[in-house]
């Protein structure tokens, strides 16, 4: 199915608003995005921080089987179906052999544009599929053409683009690695970018976490190439492209951290598999592991204490193999 773009003969490219729904991919991407559309003077307007509103309103749009995340994204698109003519919703199938996607990010704009048929905006959509042999530098120049710009235009704004997130990258990953050797209790945050940045479900563990003295380390924030592959030594059959980065990334810095805390939202397929494999891998049991997966209807009241019993049997923990120590010397 091929989604209608901005029209090659339209010449106020100035006055078109694109949206960037805060929700999925925007976490991952959002400097690219924005940087990109930047480049060709097209304005973009984000969604606020999830709220309660919006969770309900995308639960009204979603059917019952769908994850939280979803029914989340959907809510940010109605938050900004009215103010923007464009939505971006770009479509990843995969990035190469055993580096699939989810299906709801193969079906995103499908599923978008199906739930909001009666929408003023329209998608507008870029396709990353090894299939066909497209990769994202490819799919985002051809969707750049597309709307009507030259290729050379689109070209320089996709490398100004790339420039800008892979130093946005850079960052969070150099920060990152310092937490690691930090002093007291460092707890891995294992999770999708989504879960973990969402203001009104992931932002809040977080928040408790660092208030109780507690360096928390995001396992999102890695060298990407050096995680995938050292997934692979976990698990060689592993598939899905994020879980292999959030397990490549666990593996390389068990050694370096003193718990970790699986945070999911339901019902997340992928997740529940891929957490239920790292809970059950000898060396990496070898440390406290939570496994906290969020729902619509999750009180934060129960959330926390689950937190505070946990950094409680981390202190134990550590308090335990001090005394070891010291009687050993």
């Amino acid at each position: 199915m091929e989604y209608m773009r901005i029209p090659k003969s339209k010449k106020d490219k100035g006055s078109i608003v694109v949206g960037l729904p805060r929700a999925f991919f925007y976490f991952r991407y959002h400097t690219l995005w924005q940087t990109f559309f930047k480049g060709l003077h097209i304005k973009t307007k984000v969604s606020a921080p999830t709220n309660l509103d919006m969770v309900n309103m995308g639960t009204k749009k979603a059917v019952s089987e769908m994850c939280l995340a979803m029914k989340i994204y959907l809510g940010h698109v109605a938050a900004l179906a009215d103010s923007v003519d464009y939505m971006l919703v770009p479509r990843m199938r995969d990035f190469g052999i055993r580096r699939v996607m989810c299906t709801n990010f193969e079906s995103l704009p499908d599923i978008v544009s199906n739930t909001f048929h009666d929408a003023s905006f329209e998608v507008l959509t870029y396709d990353i599929d090894s299939s066909k042999k497209m990769d994202e530098r490819d799919a985002m120049i051809k969707m750049g053409i597309e709307m009507g710009f030259k290729k050379s235009e689109v070209k320089k704004a996709y490398k100004e683009a790339l420039k800008a997130q892979e130093l946005v990258d850079l960052k969070n990953v150099t920060e990152t690695e310092k937490k690691y050797q930090s002093d007291g209790i460092k707890i891995a945050v294992a999770g999708h970018s989504y879960v973990i940045e969402d203001e009104y479900f992931g932002k809040p563990v977080l928040d408790y976490l660092e208030e109780n003295g507690v360096t928390v380390v995001r396992s999102d924030f890695v060298k990407r190439k050096d995680a995938l592959k050292m997934s692979h030594k976990v698990s060689p059959t592993l598939k899905w492209e994020i879980s292999r980065e959030i397990v490549g990334s666990l593996a390389m810095h068990y050694q370096d951290i003193d718990g970790v805390i699986l945070l999911s939202v339901y019902p997340c397929a992928l997740d529940s598999m891929v957490n239920d494999m790292l809970m059950r891998k000898n060396e990496m049991t070898k440390i406290p592991m939570l496994q906290l997966t969020l729902d619509a209807q999750s009180g934060t009241a129960g959330t926390e204490t689950r937190l505070e019993s946990f950094i409680d049997i981390i202190k134990m923990r550590k308090e335990a193999e001090d005394h070891g120590k010291e009687a050993r010397s």
